[in-house]
């Protein structure tokens, strides 16, 4: 991907489809700034049909989530199919709130699976939950990353991959007190020395690592200037105007 990735992940806001219809109306006004980025839009399910009609002279579909098989009947879940019937491109997996309630690693490597036999770029979430002097959170970034990559091993498929890194750690603080960007640049080294480890150099270079948590207005420029390709981001992506002030720190 050529062009910045941004992705909004709006979890469960707005609190209505009129809400939400009133901040795609702002992002509209903006669309010749978006049409600049690989934007993505992951709103509530409920809301897939308005924004996905809303947004497609600028942005795509994204999902929040992706059921871990395309296979069987299961009573209250959104297989692949669905997902797609709707225009989704992208899902995000192992976020740190569905990691919060319980998903485990191996769920997210088998959802990794599913959304590239599904077609649709997997999102893979990692990230610490502290950050602390004597270097264990990069043990734990580790592990994390190749039990959330399991059985995946082909370049084709390290190729397809995107890599969101959001340390648990730094989500809802101030830009002033979220991740600085030093330390991002830190964290990006070390993620592609493991990605390394997984694939192999190439591969790992052809795999885009965005970023998530805290990303405001105020930090955007200074986190992009990092080498990363992109912000994974959440309550800001609510505002339009802070929305497209990100953008533009990354065009």
């Amino acid at each position: 991907m050529s062009k910045p990735l941004l992705i909004a992940n709006w979890k469960n806001h707005p609190e209505s489809l009129a809400r939400g219809t009133n901040i795609l109306q702002g992002f509209s006004k903006k669309q010749s700034l978006f049409k600049k980025t690989s934007l993505f839009i992951a709103p509530p399910l409920p809301y897939f049909e308005t924004v996905s009609k809303k947004i497609k002279n600028y942005a795509t579909l994204a999902a929040q989530d992706i059921f871990f098989t395309s296979e069987g009947t299961h009573t209250g879940v959104v297989t692949p199919e669905i997902l797609k019937s709707f225009g989704v491109k992208l899902s995000i997996i192992g976020h740190s709130e569905r990691r919060a309630l319980g998903e485990t690693n191996e769920v997210v490597a088998q959802k990794v699976k599913t959304s590239l036999l599904s077609n649709i770029t997997p999102v893979l979430c990692v990230g610490e939950t502290t950050r602390d002097t004597e270097g264990d959170h990069f043990g734990f970034l580790q592990e994390q990353l190749k039990l959330s990559l399991e059985g995946i091993r082909r370049k084709d498929d390290a190729e397809r991959l995107i890599i969101a890194y959001e340390p648990v750690w730094a989500i809802g603080k101030t830009a002033k007190d979220a991740m600085q960007p030093s330390d991002l640049s830190q964290m990006i080294i070390f993620i592609k020395k493991v990605l390394t480890e997984i694939f192999d150099r190439e591969s790992a270079d052809k795999i885009p690592i965005i970023y998530g948590g805290s990303v405001e207005p105020e930090n955007a420029k200074q986190l992009f200037d990092t080498d990363i390709r992109g912000f994974l981001v959440g309550h800001a992506s609510l505002d339009p105007q802070s929305f497209a002030t990100i953008a533009e720190a990354i065009v």
